[in-house]
């Protein structure tokens, strides 16, 4: 008797893990994923190394939004960018000010430093169902003004939501 209840014991266990395997599984095919953020073109709010949490489900029910971080998927590797312009919308940088649709468009996100590193581009209008990206970092950051062009809805594989390595830099990404 005391074998069988040790059999059951064991066969729970293993369904257990079996479980919380197709569980992760799942949640890491549709919902969320990790990445390590390469190079300094997000900086500072995101570093060369941090390793970011993604979520890839909140684009299977809405549609990306000014200031997301976004996570680009393209042949090679995959970008992480903050989308700055929506489908159809005019973007024009000049005199270190971003329009979108003719009105000044703050950046509360990024460094005066940064502000004085971008320069004039556009005006310039982001065809239906893609966006314009760019770095935090403007002065390195390839991106929608020198290299990527514009994202189709289909290379936007997700959002970034948290910083969670290292450790001491736990913090959630907007």
């Amino acid at each position: 008797m005391a074998q069988e209840k040790k059999k059951n014991e064991w066969l729970e266990w293993i369904k257990a893990v079996f479980v919380a395997i197709i569980l992760v599984l799942i949640l890491r095919t549709f919902v969320f994923s990790a990445s390590v953020v390469e190079g300094e073109s997000m900086s500072p709010t995101l570093e060369h190394g941090n390793k970011i949490i993604f979520n890839k489900f909140v684009y299977l029910i809405g549609e990306p939004e000014r200031t997301d971080v976004v996570i680009i998927q393209r042949p090679l590797k995959n970008y992480v960018k903050r989308i700055i312009a929506l489908p159809g919308e005019v973007i024009e940088i000049r005199n270190h000010t971003l329009y979108i649709n003719d009105e000044m468009y703050e950046q509360p996100y990024i460094s005066e430093e940064a502000v004085l590193n971008t320069g004039n581009f556009g005006p310039i209008e982001v065809p239906k169902d893609s966006y314009f990206v760019m770095g935090d970092n403007r002065a390195i950051s390839k991106d929608s003004r020198n290299g990527l062009g514009f994202i189709a809805d289909e290379h936007i594989i997700g959002r970034s939501e948290f910083i969670i390595y290292p450790f001491s830099e736990w913090a959630q990404t907007r």
